[in-house]
């Protein structure tokens, strides 16, 4: 059976508007629990971020761990390896966290990790169902890297 263009195209569109193709689990309407810390983040104010992560406190979420990850990577003093393990707990919890798995593929090339990050855009590519931006996002960053000679190069 031949599906006509346009209702492929309507099926495509719904598809990468159901949560499970989003980076971070979804929260109903104003329930967003992490709400006050993505404000922070938005504000790059990483101290704030991680003081209201802190104060939230939920460690068994991939989401939770991925955003403390986040913010000690971006961090006025960056804590690499304690972002490398939030984002590896991150990870156990939601194997194919895409966030998890995209900033700590960042990490990788920040750390001069060529072959993690690599690895981390192999699994975005099994985690991806369709072409996403955490997939487009960490290749075009190791094509940066290689590119200035294994240097990181911030986006």
């Amino acid at each position: 059976m031949k599906i006509p263009h346009a209702a492929m195209a309507a099926l495509v569109a719904l598809a990468l508007h159901q949560p499970g193709f989003a980076a971070e689990t979804p929260a109903a309407p104003g329930t967003d629990k992490l709400a006050p810390v993505k404000a922070q983040i938005a504000q790059r104010n990483w101290s704030g971020a991680i003081q209201e992560l802190k104060n939230i406190n939920d460690v068994s979420s991939a989401d939770w761990n991925n955003l403390m990850g986040y913010s000690l990577r971006k961090s006025a003093t960056p804590d690499y390896a304690a972002a490398e393990r939030y984002y590896n707990l991150a990870l156990r919890i939601d194997p194919k966290h895409r966030g998890a798995l995209e900033y700590s593929g960042e990490l990788y090339l920040m750390t001069g990790d060529l072959q993690k990050a690599e690895e981390r855009l192999a699994a975005l590519d099994k985690a991806c169902f369709f072409p996403c931006e955490e997939h487009t996002d960490l290749k075009r960053a190791i094509e940066r890297y290689k590119a200035a000679g294994n240097k990181y190069v911030p986006e």
